[in-house]
Order: structure tokens, then C-alpha cells, then sequence
């Protein structure tokens, strides 16, 4: 080990860390809900966090769902902020093994959760909303579904980049 910037002797307690994942499934949470909330909410106007219960036929119903989505976005701000600061208590003071692998198959476990879970809770056991409301209501779980299968997509493809990546030289893992 080398010394640190300062010119101390390394600290063995503070070695050579492999990337801290639970930031990077936080950031992955947090992205995928602000890509739902951006995209799917705001952009789109697919649906909105309370569609299906109140929908958007009222300026009462809008200011209520805008309300809700505004509540959502809160939320997945706070997991990008915990990630942060797990990545900050992680990566300070100390050197991370970097890896691209890690990086990415964090962040797609944490959007691949999000949708999973925001697929199964919100879509199929509440019914607050459904992917696209904007079709006819026949194709509404067909929709859910494929944004289920989204989910588990990236959530499997994140699992096999974390487990690939594991027992290789820190050098392989940053490609």
C-alpha cells in the first residue's frame, strides 16, 4: 500500500474497498423513480401517481395527483441522497476499487427493484395507477406487465454484471 495524498503511512483498517453496491441500488432506486416520475408522469402524461383513483377529469383530481407526484419525486430524491452519503462514508479517507461492472449492475438491480416493486404494489395490488392509462383500459395490464418484465430485465442483468464481476482483478473490473 502506498501512502495516502497527505504523505501518512496506509492504514490497514482503510485498505483497498470493493465498490460500495448499496449506493450504487440506492442510485438505481432513485433514477428509476425520477425516470418514471419525468418520463412516464410529466412527459408522456401516462398516468399519474393517483390516475387510476382520481383521474385527471377535475382541476381538484390534477392538483391532487400533481400533489402525489411531487410527494413520489421527494422519495426517490431521498434515496439518491442516502446513496450519496453511502458512497461518501465508503469512499473517503480510503481507495474504492472502481469498477464499471459494479457500477452498472447496482444501478440496474436498484431501477429493476424500483419497478418491481412500484410494478407489483402500485399497478397490480393498489391499482393507484397502470403504465399507460392513456390507451384503452383492455390494454392497461398488458402495459403493467411489460413493465414488469422491464424490471426483472435489468434486475437479472444487474445480478449477472455484480456476480461476473466478482473474482476478477480490480484492472478487469474497470473495463
Amino acid at each position: 500500500m502506498t501512502p495516502d495524498p497527505q504523505g501518512r503511512p496506509p492504514d490497514p483498517a482503510r485498505s483497498d474497498a470493493d465498490f460500495p453496491v448499496a449506493a450504487g441500488v440506492l442510485f438505481g432506486l432513485g433514477l428509476g423513480g425520477f425516470f418514471d416520475g419525468i418520463v412516464l408522469h410529466q412527459v408522456l402524461q401516462w398516468h399519474h401517481m393517483l390516475s387510476s383513483w382520481y383521474p385527471i377529469t377535475s382541476i381538484e383530481n390534477l392538483e391532487l395527483n400533481t400533489l402525489w407526484d411531487g410527494i413520489f419525486h421527494s422519495a426517490t430524491y431521498v434515496f439518491v441522497v442516502i446513496g450519496l452519503f453511502v458512497l461518501w462514508r465508503r469512499a473517503r479517507g480510503r481507495h474504492l476499487r472502481w469498477s464499471n461492472r459494479a457500477l452498472v449492475g447496482s444501478l440496474l438491480v436498484g431501477w429493476g427493484l424500483f419497478n418491481l416493486v412500484e410494478g407489483l404494489i402500485d399497478h397490480q395490488w393498489l391499482g393507484v395507477h397502470h403504465v399507460n392509462e392513456r390507451v384503452a383500459r383492455a390494454h392497461w395490464f398488458t402495459w403493467d406487465l411489460g413493465f414488469l418484465a422491464w424490471g426483472l430485465a435489468m434486475l437479472l442483468g444487474g445480478l449477472w454484471l455484480l456476480r461476473t464481476g466478482r473474482g476478477t482483478t480490480p484492472t478487469a473490473l474497470r473495463r
